[in-house]
C-alpha cells in the first residue's frame, strides 16, 4: 500500500528537510506552488522560513484563497515555526495587514523568543508522541499566547524564562509546532502528522480546491 500524498508548501523556507522526513516515513512527498498541485495532495506541510514572505508570494501566485479554502475545508496541515504562524486565527508583533490562513484557533506571537542568536535547542514532551521528550530547535520562534476551546495543548517550555509557553498545538487534522523537528533526525512529529493524513485519506480522500497559475521558488529560511 502506498503512503499518502502529502505537499511541503515550497514558496519559501526550509522546504527540502520536510520533504526528506515524510519520504523517509513513506509518504509521497510533492511540492506545492500552484492551486492545481495543492488540490492533489492529501495533507500539507507549511514550513519554517519568513512567514511575511511566503504570504506574499502566496498573494502574487493566487495561491493564498486556495490555501485557506483546504485548510478550512478539513485538509491536514502541519506547520513548523513559519507554518504556525501562518495556521493561525489570530497574531501578535505581526504587521497590521499581515494575512494568515487560519485554521487554528490560536493567539500566535512572531518571533517570541528573541532574535536569530537567540536560537536554542530543548527537549520538549508532546502529548500523542511516544517515546519520551524529543529534541527541539527552536530559530527565530514564535509562541502560542493563547489556545480557543477546541484546541489540544500538545507541548509547553519547561524551565528558563519561557517556562509553561505553548509551543505544539493540535485542533482536528491540524497540528502546528514552534520549532523544526525536521533539523533533529527524530521524525515523531512527522509521523505524527503522516498517520493523521493517512486516515483523513482513507475516510475522505484529497480536499478540492480551485485551479488557477502561480510558481514561487523553494528558499531556504529560518524567521518569521
Amino acid at each position: 500500500m502506498s503512503g499518502p500524498r502529502i505537499g511541503v508548501l515550497s514558496l519559501q523556507g526550509d522546504v527540502r528537510e520536510h520533504l526528506a522526513v515524510l519520504t523517509g516515513l513513506g509518504a509521497e512527498a510533492v511540492l506545492v506552488r500552484r492551486p492545481e498541485e495543492l488540490a492533489a495532495v492529501d495533507g500539507l506541510v507549511l514550513p519554517g522560513g519568513e512567514s511575511t514572505t511566503m504570504t506574499k508570494l502566496a498573494v502574487r501566485t493566487g495561491l493564498l484563497e486556495p490555501l485557506r479554502d483546504a485548510v478550512r475545508g478539513g485538509l491536514p496541515a502541519y506547520g513548523t515555526c513559519a507554518g504556525l504562524v501562518l495556521l493561525a486565527d489570530r497574531l501578535l508583533d505581526a504587521p497590521p495587514d499581515q494575512p494568515t490562513l487560519g485554521g487554528l484557533d490560536v493567539t500566535v506571537r512572531r518571533n517570541a523568543f528573541g532574535r536569530q542568536a537567540d536560537s536554542f535547542e530543548s527537549r520538549i514532551a508532546l502529548d500523542g508522541v511516544p517515546g519520551g521528550p524529543l529534541s527541539a530547535v527552536f530559530i527565530r520562534a514564535p509562541w502560542v499566547e493563547e489556545t480557543g476551546p477546541g484546541v489540544q495543548v500538545l507541548g509547553r517550555v519547561v524551565g528558563g524564562a519561557a517556562d509553561g509557553r505553548i509551543v505544539a498545538v493540535r485542533q482536528g487534522d491540524v497540528v502546528a509546532t514552534s520549532f523544526h523537528p525536521e533539523l533533529t533526525g527524530d521524525t515523531r512529529v512527522h509521523g505524527l502528522f503522516v498517520e493523521i493524513v493517512r486516515r483523513a485519506a482513507a475516510v475522505g480522500g484529497a480536499v478540492a480546491v480551485p485551479s488557477g497559475a502561480g510558481a514561487g521558488a523553494p528558499h531556504p529560511g529560518g524567521d518569521q
